[in-house]
């Protein structure tokens, strides 16, 4: 066990706190001095360091590669039909119940993805149940601070006319029932408050466990409510509604569609340089005009402390994410047991935008590919993914595309950017992300649903690739290529206890 640090004798007390009070007046007092000096030595005033380059003999390669117009014409060519077709249709006997059981309330934490699948888990549940779901209720986001409500991102009205047929779906509760809020569950044990749903709890458990709540109270709030829902032994019904709700029900606000229409709009556009002269006419016969690629990069600090790699930040990043790791996740993150080399080589290490940048360079992409960058806060800021800008100068993002006056009604909301961001990448050409997480898998089911291209990175054969420092370029693209054969969007069917939010296939799409 640790021992407490002593504290010093009373006497130097005043003494020390008078001068580390000076030292973090310094900076303010004399910034003239201590810009340029924390810009030279960025480790004493910074928990981060300008990394040098991971895989530079490869990065310098990368900056002189050629591609072929026939690599590039296979890569932009959309992916053909795959014998498989959205299927929603829903069974006439189970229609709405002319008297509800009662009302259910779900409380969502996480971001908009994983608050996403709970939503259509809640309406599931409303189904299994017969009754009245109320509009869920988002959680403030711990990491992004984000207090969007549902009403501020989706379009209620198209949610709950979509869904008519099928299930009750209220705006807000009765009078009778207004004394059940998130403040009220959050001040004390509450007999109609479910704390007990176990994650991928069968539609028996709900009616076994809720029902009695309902039938004694008349609602039921259920919290946590993450995962709440198993993806397997459901009725096909049950199945076809949480399809329904997630490619047909939620719909962004218009002021999000139309702003996302006016980015991709001009993501499609040609680049003019500053003397106007065009920059990014590509050749037709590279199927490349006009067209834009979304890389999700999901590094932000919260990831890369949850992943336990190292990122090349040096000393000083180690130490300030092995803090935030053991603050945040309170040593729950078993990978940190494990080096970095032997993360690398399980593919548990997410690519840095060094790293994904030379993995999209290997596939094909090229200096004049129009990338778009869905990303919340890169962990480091633009110095952090200057080779990824190297890579390819073309790469736009909601700041550099649109003005501040268009971002006003968005700037602030993580959820709403998030939402801009989601149906940026639902019209793009390809998406790819950087690591698995939320929005990845949400975008390749709904891009799996609409048969689009989706290029899913092999963790496993990257991690082992970049710990051999000795790789050359052409050895290292054909690694990469041969290695992502039958990994931009071809159908893989679901298997038992995969999420049906991953994996489309076969519960919300028939063959034919």
């Amino acid at each position: 066990m640790r021992r407490p640090s002593p504290s010093p004798p009373a006497a130097r007390g005043p003494a020390l706190a008078a001068a580390a009070a000076v030292v973090v007046l310094l900076p303010s007092i004399f910034p003239a001095i201590f810009t340029p000096l924390g810009r030279a030595f960025p480790s004493l005033f910074s928990e981060w360091n300008v990394p040098k380059p991971m895989h530079e003999s490869l990065l310098n390669e990368a900056l002189r590669r050629t591609i072929s117009n026939k690599q590039k014409r296979e890569l932009w060519s959309p992916l053909p039909y795959q014998g498989w077709k959205p299927c929603l249709k829903s069974s006439s006997v189970h229609g709405v119940p002319l008297e509800p059981t009662g009302y259910i309330q779900v409380f969502l934490d996480g971001g908009l993805n994983q608050q996403r699948m709970g939503i259509c888990d809640a309406v599931a549940v409303a189904k299994i149940l017969n009754a009245t779901l109320v509009i869920p209720h988002l959680e403030v986001n711990p990491v992004w601070k984000d207090t969007s409500s549902f009403e501020e991102i989706f379009d209620v009205d198209h949610f709950i006319n979509t869904l008519k047929a099928e299930v009750s779906i209220v705006k807000v509760l009765p009078k009778e029932f207004s004394w059940s809020t998130r403040e009220y569950y959050g001040t004390g044990i509450r007999a109609t408050r479910i704390k007990t749903a176990p994650v991928h709890a069968s539609a028996s458990w709900y009616l076994e466990n809720v029902s009695p709540i309902l039938q004694s109270y008349g609602i039921a709030a259920i919290a946590p409510f993450s995962h709440r829902l198993a993806f397997d032994d459901l009725p096909v019904d049950i199945q076809h509604l949480r399809c329904k709700v997630n490619f047909q029900a939620l719909v962004f606000l218009p002021h999000i569609i139309s702003l996302g229409e006016t980015l991709v709009k001009r993501l499609r556009s040609p680049v003019q340089g500053q003397s106007g002269e065009l920059i990014q006419e590509v050749g037709e016969d590279t199927n490349q005009a006009g067209k834009y690629a979304v890389l999700h990069l999901r590094f932000d600090k919260d990831m890369a402390a949850h992943s336990a790699c190292d990122f090349g930040g040096g000393r000083a990043e180690r130490l300030a994410l092995a803090k935030y790791r053991q603050v945040i996740w309170q040593g729950r993150v078993l990978n940190s047991q494990l080096t970095d080399e032997e993360l690398r080589n399980l593919g548990r290490c997410p690519l840095t935008p060094e790293e994904i940048g030379l993995l999209l360079a290997a596939l094909g992409f090229d200096s004049r590919t129009r990338i778009y960058l869905a990303s919340h806060k890169v962990y480091g800021g633009e110095a952090r993914i200057s080779s990824l800008r190297k890579l390819f100068p073309l790469m736009e993002d909601k700041r550099s595309l649109a003005s501040e006056e268009e971002l006003t009604n968005v700037e602030g909301k993580a959820s709403v950017l998030a939402a801009l961001d989601y149906y940026i990448s639902m019209h793009s050409d390809i998406f790819i992300s950087a690591s698995p997480g939320n929005m990845h898998n949400a975008l390749m089911a709904h891009r799996t649903f609409e048969n689009m291209k989706t290029i899913r990175p092999n963790m496993a054969l990257l991690g082992r690739i970049f710990v051999n420092k000795s790789m050359e370029w052409l050895e290292f693209q054909e690694a990469v290529q041969a290695g992502h054969k039958g990994r931009y969007g071809q159908i893989r069917l679901r298997k038992p206890k995969q999420s049906i939010y991953t994996y489309p296939a076969p519960d919300c799409m028939c063959q034919g």
